[in-house]
């Protein structure tokens, strides 16, 4: 459903977010150990969400990746998505066809637009504050 790049930048928040509120900035190679990506691919991701405004860079020896404490939970799981893969979630035909829509539709179209409404509402709804809490309490996992 989304990117390798989105799924890596979901887990990176949370283990980001978890670590910020427990007042620490994690370094990239931390981050990229944590949610099990390539240190080089997990840079780049970060840079898309710093240039987005979802996490902060700190230089330094006590440097590292942190979320502003307040976006903590303000930040949603649709401000990643769109930050990564834009909004193809909920514009993309199921079936990859250029010119799906109402008048013109696939043949998965009347099934699948529900579920494109039930997603864009859980991505909406989703906080990271939410999220970084399951992983935290150990209900929810960043890496197999």
């Amino acid at each position: 459903m989304f990117s390798k790049a989105c799924e890596y930048a979901i887990r990176a928040i949370i283990y980001i977010a978890e670590q910020t509120k427990s007042g620490n900035r994690p370094p990239l190679k931390d981050i990229a150990l944590e949610i099990d990506s390539p240190e080089a691919f997990t840079a780049k991701i970060l840079q898309q969400l710093s240039k987005n405004g979802l996490v902060f860079s700190i230089k330094g020896v006590y440097g590292g990746f942190e979320i502003q404490p307040q976006k903590l939970d303000t930040i949603r799981l649709v401000d990643i998505v769109l930050a990564i893969d834009g909004d193809d979630v909920y514009t993309k035909c199921a079936l990859g066809l250029r010119n799906c829509s109402e008048e013109h539709p696939c043949p998965v179209h009347p099934t699948f637009k529900p579920i494109k409404a039930d997603i864009r509402r859980m991505l909406e709804e989703t906080s990271i504050w939410d999220m970084s809490e399951s992983f935290k309490n150990g209900k929810s996992f960043l890496k197999v």
